[in-house]
């Protein structure tokens, strides 16, 4: 991966494999994750797409990858401003015209858009819940990051509900040991699970993490895909993992 050194703690890095996309991150921050990769190349765009809009974007690596996918206009808000203003400039160094990025708190997005608004809505979110016992990270950016201190899992399908049209895709990527809240807080909300992958660090290994598409009024059916598999044995990554890099 290429680096090149801007100022202190400041890099602007190849978006994996992707054909001249950068990324901008701070080392002192969370960088993007593999999490951020598979989402995007888990969601169904169609022809039909309009509008997608990701939420907890961090430094925008979720609609950086899907605007090499789609032209659709992508929304993407992010509460921390030192990490929207990374967002902000790896959209300006890519030239991408079709994202627009919002500073704010997941929870005022009613400020924003009306009701049933987008065709997809993404969301890699914090995976940890937060209690007073919580061990937390001295750098806050990595606490909001991690734990459900300012949005929680059931607030993201919540705020789904009201923004997605009808039959539109929620599609996030979560901890496995979550999805039967995920399930119970889609059905709840009217969003009906229709696709699932598990992730797997290696072939053989349990799952730690797991891809879930839910439609708005969605009719009942599921689809279990293929497990993904991340690492060979020799932890080198598989084919499969490549080909999302763009590779």
């Amino acid at each position: 991966m290429k680096k090149i050194q801007m100022k202190e703690n400041i890099e602007i890095n190849d978006l994996v494999y992707y054909k001249n996309l950068k990324i901008v991150q701070n080392k002192d921050y969370f960088n993007f994750s593999l999490d951020s990769v598979l989402l995007p190349c888990f969601v169904e765009l169609l022809p039909s797409t309009k509008k997608i809009l990701d939420m907890c974007t961090g430094n925008a690596p979720v609609p950086l990858i899907l605007s090499t996918k789609t032209n659709a206009k992508i929304y993407g808000i992010e509460l921390q401003k030192n990490i929207y203003d990374l967002a902000k400039e790896s959209v300006k160094i890519n030239k991408i015209n079709n994202i627009e990025l919002i500073n704010d708190d997941v929870n005022n997005i009613y400020n924003y858009f009306k009701s049933d608004t987008f065709d997809i809505i993404t969301c890699n979110p914090p995976y940890f819940k937060y209690k007073n016992t919580s061990i937390l990270n001295n750098n806050n950016v990595k606490s909001l990051a991690r734990h459900e201190i300012t949005v929680k899992l059931s607030d993201i399908i919540k705020i789904s509900k009201k923004l997605l049209k009808n039959n539109g895709s929620l599609c996030i990527v979560h901890r496995t040991e979550r999805l039967i809240e995920i399930i119970d807080e889609m059905r709840n909300n009217n969003i009906e699970p229709k696709r699932i992958r598990f992730i797997y660090p290696k072939k053989n290994s349990e799952s730690n993490l797991v891809l879930v598409d839910g439609r708005k009024n969605g009719k009942v059916g599921l689809k279990l895909l293929s497990p993904l598999i991340v690492h060979n044995d020799d932890n080198s990554y598989t084919d499969e993992i490549l080909k999302m890099f763009g590779k």
